[in-house]
């Protein structure tokens, strides 16, 4: 098993055990969209737990360093990414700051948080990546304030062929620390869910807005 391989399944294991991922494919939760989804993740429950808040960060900075070698800075999405952003650079010696969802309307009307000069290479912050809006939005942010952004690298990504296309699309590198598929398969070996649940899931990340995997 390589590193990367080791990585992925600690984060997904951790991340099963505090329930900031929690599955559910019997009795599924409902998105803001109204799509039906068998998972919820809310993976600012890693910082209530630090020796999951290690395991995240020191392999954030694990990844960074194999991945983007030459980043300069950390640049978190607000509001998730923040505290891991800082966190992870504070580990690897480097500056960050953080972007926020829109200027802000007053001071300065900042949009991008901390010192940044253009030309520096930035590494982006997230938590989790769906459809990868938000990731995009960041990165378009600092691409006009003239740096140049390696990539972003996220705690847990679902994978989805959406955000996977928008990514390429945007002209984005992006990693994550573990991913749906490797979680799906951990849980059914814990135990969290059975095996058949597995491929439902499996069915979900291929399109959320196919509901057919709901009660098979």
């Amino acid at each position: 098993m390589t590193q990367r391989d080791s990585i992925k399944r600690l984060i997904a294991e951790d991340l099963l055990r505090i329930r900031a991922v929690f599955l559910r494919p019997e009795d599924p939760f409902t998105w803001a969209s109204g799509i039906k989804s068998p998972v919820y993740c809310d993976n600012r429950l890693t910082l209530t737990a630090p020796d999951v808040r290690t395991d995240v960060e020191e392999s954030l900075a694990t990844v960074i360093k194999e991945t983007f070698p030459e980043a300069e800075v950390l640049m978190g999405t607000a509001t998730a990414g923040i505290a891991h952003a800082a966190i992870t650079a504070h580990l690897m010696g480097l500056p960050m700051g953080y972007v926020r969802s829109g200027a802000k309307d007053h001071g300065r009307g900042n949009q991008i948080e901390g010192r940044l000069e253009p030309g520096q290479k930035v590494v982006v912050v997230e938590d989790l990546i769906s459809t990868g809006g938000s990731c995009i939005d960041a990165v378009d942010v600092l691409r006009d304030a003239g740096s140049d952004v390696l990539g972003v690298i996220s705690i847990m990504t679902y994978g989805m062929k959406r955000g996977i296309d928008r990514m390429a699309s945007a002209g984005i590198k992006w990693v994550s620390l573990t991913d749906f598929d490797t979680v799906a398969a951990v849980a059914s070996e814990m135990g969290y869910i059975k095996d058949e649940d597995v491929a439902r899931l499996m069915k979900f990340r291929d399109d959320p807005s196919d509901e057919s995997w709901i009660g098979k």
